[in-house]
């Protein structure tokens, strides 16, 4: 079961989708376990078996998913007319086999709501019925302001970002004021859902892979919880090319995670590409995140410069020394280091591998280690700060 879906996430699904029929052509999803898989994950849809690889829909059907042969013009041609024919308040799901860009424009352009690569994975698909099966927002609720999108930046690789990004927003979500977001972009090496102690997130690649724009995706009801209540979409499980993404994805992600959540902390890649740089000029916060050695003050120096040459020089920008140990101030001092980078630091985070680490491999917040830590305090003031940028009107969008 998917922890976004069904029993896990029912308290925001059901109203959605209650009373709502789902119509499934013969072998259009695979057999009668991956049918009755899907099925459970919406428990107030009625999931309708239907005879045929593209049967005539029964009247009041919401939606119908249909299989089709992308290798044989004949039969996309067939099912072109089909889409034509069909009456507009059913929505058609199409799993494409020997799916191509070609074929699958032709199909969306003729009324295909999705347009899915056979066979359908199961986030895949669950995604794209509770985006067609989900009321359309009323006016009032376009109306709410956008969420604020924070960007975690390394100043360089293991730093402690991701754990520290996990652990922040657990804060906040601990708070009550606020609904939030870790959205894992470091698409190779992203770890964010296993510190949260969700290995069965739904992942980017699989939002990607459900047919739909990703402004379009209902994250709100989609992402997996953790116990403090933030919310993850989880890096790709498997290792893509940082090319998977381009600016116009990011776009259409944060325009849609804006949409859902009050705040969204954003954990990038520690490299530089197009993507990247739209996030950041997207966010309205950037954390850079160090460590305290002369390398990682030049690796700042660096990032800090490479910030200006893109024109972001003068986004809000929060510095962050993390695993600060008295050794390491022995040999740097925090003073020398700040003059050297030329500002001071806003957040100092304590070294305490112990908890840290004990968090991490449970899954759980920091102060259910132990409480009242200096880790604690120092990663509840980062977090304090971050919260504050959200708008109080984006608090509770998804509980009132």
């Amino acid at each position: 079961m998917f922890r976004g879906f069904g029993a896990s996430g029912g308290d925001r699904v059901e109203p959605a989708v209650r009373g709502r029929r789902v119509g499934v052509a013969d072998g259009a999803i695979g057999g009668a376990e991956r049918f009755a898989s899907i099925a459970a994950q919406f428990p107030h849809v009625a999931f309708e078996p239907l005879p045929g690889d593209w049967p005539q829909p029964p009247a009041g059907l919401d939606v119908l998913v249909v299989s089709l042969e992308g290798g044989s013009m004949e039969a996309v041609e067939a099912g072109m007319r089909r889409l034509s024919a069909t009456a507009p308040q059913t929505s058609v799901v199409v799993a494409l086999h020997d799916a191509d860009v070609t074929t699958t424009r032709r199909l969306v352009r003729a009324g295909a709501a999705d347009v899915l690569t056979y066979p359908l994975s199961e986030p895949a698909l669950a995604l794209s019925l509770e985006r067609l099966l989900a009321p359309r927002a009323p006016a009032a609720a376009q109306d709410r302001p956008k969420g604020e999108v924070v960007a975690f930046l390394k100043a360089g690789g293991g730093v402690g970002a991701t754990s520290l990004a996990v652990q922040v927003a657990a804060a906040v979500a601990a708070r009550g004021s606020v609904e939030v977001c870790l959205a894992d972009l470091d698409l190779q090496f992203g770890a964010a859902a296993l510190y949260f102690d969700l290995p069965e997130a739904i992942t980017l690649a699989d939002c990607m892979s459900s047919g739909a724009n990703l402004s379009e995706t209902p994250f709100a009801t989609a992402l997996a919880g953790h116990s403090s209540g933030a919310r993850v979409l989880a890096a790709p499980r498997e290792m893509v090319a940082l090319e998977m993404l381009t600016p116009e994805h990011v776009e259409a992600l944060l325009d849609g995670l804006r949409r859902d959540f009050g705040l969204v902390l954003v954990d990038l890649p520690a490299a530089w590409t197009a993507w990247t740089n739209q996030v950041l000029h997207q966010a309205d916060r950037i954390v850079l995140v160090t460590e305290m050695s002369v390398p990682h003050v030049q690796l700042v120096k660096r990032q800090l410069r490479v910030l200006t040459a893109q024109g972001l020089e003068g986004r809000p920008l929060t510095l962050v020394c993390n695993g600060l140990t008295s050794d390491q101030t022995g040999l740097v001092s925090v003073k020398a280091a700040e003059r050297a980078i030329g500002r001071e630091f806003d957040v100092i985070i304590p070294e305490d591998s112990k908890t840290m680490t004990a968090a991490i491999n449970e899954g759980v917040e920091l102060s259910a280690v132990r409480k009242g830590t200096k880790l604690e305090k120092a990663v509840g003031e980062l977090a304090g700060k971050l919260a504050a940028l959200a708008p109080p009107a984006a608090s509770n969008w998804l509980r009132g």
